[in-house]
C-alpha cells in the first residue's frame, strides 16, 4: 500500500488546512509513493519510538506531535530532534503528523477526551473561523438534479444534522458562442437563451477541489459559470475544545476521581473549589489557557485541559473549576483514535499502537 492512500484517509478525519498557522503538520520525512508496510501510531517521535518501528517492521510512523515543529537548518545529530530524523531517514521511515489539524477535528483529541469522560450534548467549545465556502452555479434545468447529486456525493450541502441543502432559483441565462466553441446549446455566433437554475450549496473549504472537479466532470456546458464566497458564519463541526454534560451533576470531590479514573492520572492541578455541584464540562487536550474564557462563556463548571501556568488560575473568578491533568495526560488517548481509524479504514492492513510511553514529565 502506497504511503499516499494512508495519508489520503488521515486528512479525511483531520484534514490538515485545518491546522493552525504556527504548527507543522502532514508528512514531515519520507516520500508519498512509499510502499508502506506497516504503521506505527504514536503520541510523540522519539529515538525510542523510532528504534521500536524498526523492530516490529513499520515504516510509517503516525505520530499526534510533529518532531520537526521549527525551521531546520542542519541535521547533524547535535539535539533529539535531529537524530530522530537522521535514524528515521537511515532505515526508511516514513514520519506523518496530525496534532492541530485533528485537535479541530469533529472526531479529533477532544472527542476523544469526551467519550473517555461519558460526556452527553456535546458541541464545539471554539468553532474555527473561516471554514465555509459558498457556491453559485448556473444549470440547464434539464441537468438540475444530476449537478445537484454530484455536488451532494462530493460533500457539497452539508450543514448540521442535515445534508442535500440546497437553494434554487429559476431563470434565464443568454450567451452567444464564438466560432472556435463547441456549445452543448445554441449556435455559433447567436444569442443564445436557456431555461437554467441557480444551485447554491455550503460546503466545508477543504471540500472545494473535489467539489469543483465533480462540479466539471458532470456539467453539460463546455464553459462552466460559478462563484464562490468565503463565510462568516460559524461552523458546528470545525473548531477546538468541546463542552458537554455528565449524565448526573456530582460533587467536586467526585468529580476529582471520577477525572482520576477516566483519563488515568494520578495528579489534578486545579483553582480552588466553588462548593458546587459538577455538571457541565468543558475539555481541550493539551495546552488550553487559552480558551479559559471561552470555557466560562460555555456555562462549564469545570475546565479540563493541560499546561496551565499560575496566573491563569486566578482567571477562574470564582466562575469555574480551571483542573490541569498534564499535557501528555489529556492526549494520551489519540494513540487509540488514530490507530482505530486507521484499523477500520484498512482492516486487512498492520497498524500498531507503540507501546513506548512517551512522556516526558515524571511526578515524584
Amino acid at each position: 500500500m502506497k504511503l499516499s492512500d494512508i495519508t489520503n484517509e488521515l486528512e479525511k478525519l483531520a484534514p490538515l488546512v485545518y491546522a493552525e498557522d504556527f504548527d507543522n503538520v502532514g508528512l514531515l520525512v519520507g516520500d508519498t509513493n512509499a510502499e508502506i508496510s506497516k504503521v506505527l501510531v504514536t503520541l510523540d517521535t522519539t529515538e525510542e519510538v523510532v528504534q521500536e518501528a524498526i523492530e516490529k517492521g513499520a515504516n510509517l510512523i503516525v505520530s499526534f506531535h510533529p518532531i520537526i515543529f521549527s525551521g531546520m537548518k542542519k541535521i547533524t545529530g547535535k539535539n533529539y530532534v535531529e537524530r530522530v530524523v537522521q535514524l528515521a531517514i537511515k532505515n526508511d521511515i516514513n514520519i506523518y503528523a496530525t496534532h492541530t489539524a485533528l485537535d479541530n477535528s469533529e472526531l479529533g483529541v477532544n472527542y476523544q477526551i469526551a467519550k473517555q469522560l461519558n460526556l452527553k450534548n456535546t458541541k464545539i467549545l471554539i468553532p474555527q473561523k473561516d471554514t465555509l465556502r459558498h457556491l453559485v452555479t448556473y444549470v440547464p434545468t434539464e441537468n438540475a438534479e444530476k449537478i445537484r447529486n454530484a455536488l451532494f456525493s462530493a460533500g457539497a450541502g452539508s450543514i448540521g444534522d442535515y445534508d442535500n441543502c440546497s437553494f434554487n432559483l429559476e431563470g434565464t441565462g443568454t450567451f452567444r458562442a464564438g466560432e472556435n466553441a463547441n456549445p452543448f446549446v445554441g449556435e455559433i455566433g447567436k444569442k443564445h437563451f436557456e431555461s437554467e437554475i441557480r444551485i447554491s450549496v455550503i460546503f466545508n473549504k477543504h471540500l472545494q477541489s473535489q467539489i469543483l472537479n465533480s462540479l466539471k466532470e458532470n456539467h453539460p456546458y463546455e464553459e462552466v459559470a460559478y462563484e464562490i464566497f468565503s463565510l462568516e458564519n460559524l461552523n458546528q463541526t470545525i473548531g477546538i475544545g468541546i463542552v458537554g454534560e455528565l449524565e448526573n451533576e456530582i460533587s467536586e470531590e467526585e468529580f476529582f476521581k471520577y477525572l482520576k479514573d477516566k483519563m488515568n492520572t494520578e495528579c489534578i492541578r486545579h483553582s480552588k473549589l466553588l462548593n458546587k455541584k459538577v455538571k457541565r464540562i468543558a475539555v481541550l487536550g493539551g495546552s488550553g489557557s487559552f480558551a479559559i474564557a471561552d470555557a466560562k462563556r460555555a456555562g462549564a463548571d469545570v475546565f479540563v485541559t493541560a499546561d496551565l501556568k499560575y496566573h491563569n488560575f486566578f482567571e477562574a473568578e470564582n466562575q469555574i473549576l480551571l483542573t490541569d491533568i498534564g499535557h501528555y495526560e489529556s492526549e494520551q488517548f489519540t494513540k487509540n483514535l488514530l490507530t482505530a481509524y486507521l484499523s477500520e479504514k484498512f482492516p486487512n492492513f498492520a497498524v500498531l499502537n507503540s507501546e513506548i510511553n512517551t512522556n516526558p514529565v515524571v511526578y515524584n
